[in-house]
């Protein structure tokens, strides 16, 4: 198996302001009350999809993009905004985050994208600490260790730059995301999410975050051929009485092209 891969070190930052947060995929802005916009012109975005899925929570942006969450939060949750000729957007929000009001910034597809898998996914045993990452969020059933899913690439995207891009991942309980306050677990930690493009290893995910970029080698692609993508869950690495799954989510698989 060739050794071509990248550690993944993504985290979601914001800007604050005094009356709103620009939570965005390329804009930055301030307003008051929750919008969607356009994330190159600004402009405010109807009739864009608003879901909370593990509150099972739903709604749209009126005329002005304007939209409420009426919703309980217990700690992280991810949100996805989903608008016809607008690229995937998925973000972790949490109570402070929603204390203040939110500026979404979405950008047009480029009709370039492939979207692999839009659901929220949970990958592990169902087996969990109190302490593991945003697990009180956890409300989907393990579908098992690792996901897998097949596409088409064309021939073109081997002249341009492409990416699997992850909109959302929550509950990795890495040392690293430790390190960095994503967990409260004291004894203990796993190895990292592992990703895998044709066979080939080509990531290992330590963070969890939102918009996670994972470079595609080109000679890796299958040119009008089926290509597969596999997402595997770490294991605890202190457990060795028996295999212990890290348990994690995440919303909004696509591949995109530059």
């Amino acid at each position: 198996m060739k050794k071509l891969f990248q550690i993944i070190f993504v985290m979601f930052f914001t800007a604050i302001s005094a009356n709103a947060e620009a939570l965005t995929g390329g804009v930055s802005t301030v307003g008051l009350g929750n919008k969607v916009v356009d994330a190159n012109t600004n402009a405010p975005i109807a009739g864009a999809q608003i879901s909370l899925p593990k509150q099972k929570f739903s709604t749209k942006s009126d005329k002005n993009g304007n939209f409420n969450l009426d919703a309980n939060f217990n700690g992280d949750t991810i949100m996805s905004v989903q608008k016809d000729g607008y690229k995937p957007f998925s973000l972790t929000i949490n109570e402070q985050i929603v204390a203040k009001p939110m500026i979404l910034g979405i950008q047009k597809s480029t009709g370039r994208e492939v979207m692999i898998e839009s659901a929220m996914l949970h990958l592990g045993d169902n087996n969990f600490s109190k302490g593991s990452a945003n697990c009180g969020e956890f409300k989907l059933k393990a579908i098992g260790p690792f996901y897998t899913k097949t596409f088409k690439m064309s021939a073109n995207t081997l002249s341009l730059t492409n990416f699997l891009v992850i909109g959302s991942i929550i509950g990795i309980d890495t040392a690293m995301a430790r390190s960095m306050g994503q967990n409260s677990i004291k004894n203990s930690f796993s190895s990292p999410p592992e990703v895998y493009f044709n066979g080939t290893k080509i990531a290992e995910i330590q963070l969890n975050g939102d918009n996670q970029k994972i470079k595609l080698p080109n000679g890796l692609i299958r040119a009008d051929q089926i290509n597969e993508v596999t997402i595997q869950t770490g294991r605890n690495l202190t457990q060795h009485a028996y295999v212990d799954y890290d348990d994690i989510e995440l919303m909004n698989l696509s591949i995109q092209s530059e």
